[in-house]
């Protein structure tokens, strides 16, 4: 009836290594770290960070701006990255990593598009009737 200890911390530690596995390649996905953790795309890591309300919205800019490439680069005016940042280091408020990692700049952009239209709807409706944001 009653199992033993030992059994009993044998079933706790491999519940916290599942536990801990799954959140560490879910934090992976998202972060960007590297190792097979991080074989999410772009779109899927948006979807983890963009609000289901404003993910079309979203990916319709960045499907315009940079075709979802996270090296994406402007030759005439330097725009860098998802969201095409000009200058592409103004990313670097949402880490250090701004330049390879597409968390980042989903994060960076998502702001960016929070602050200045309210939304990525706003952005969205802002970029239909003038070509850029």
């Amino acid at each position: 009836m009653f199992r033993s200890i030992a059994t009993r911390a044998t079933s706790r530690k491999k519940s916290f290594a599942v536990t801990a596995a799954v959140l560490l390649g879910a934090s992976g996905a998202v972060l960007g770290t590297t190792g097979t953790a991080s074989a999410a795309t772009p779109q899927e890591i948006a979807r983890q960070i963009v609000p289901p309300a404003q993910f079309a919205s979203f990916s319709k800019i960045v499907e315009h701006e940079s075709g979802w490439n996270h090296t994406a680069t402007n030759s005439s005016s330097g725009a860098y990255g998802l969201v095409q940042a000009l200058p592409g280091s103004k990313m670097s408020s949402a880490g250090s990593d701004w330049k390879t990692n597409p968390a980042t700049q989903i994060k960076w952009g998502l702001d960016y598009m929070n602050e200045r239209y309210g939304s990525p709807n706003g952005a969205w409706t802002f970029w239909q009737s003038h070509g850029w944001y």
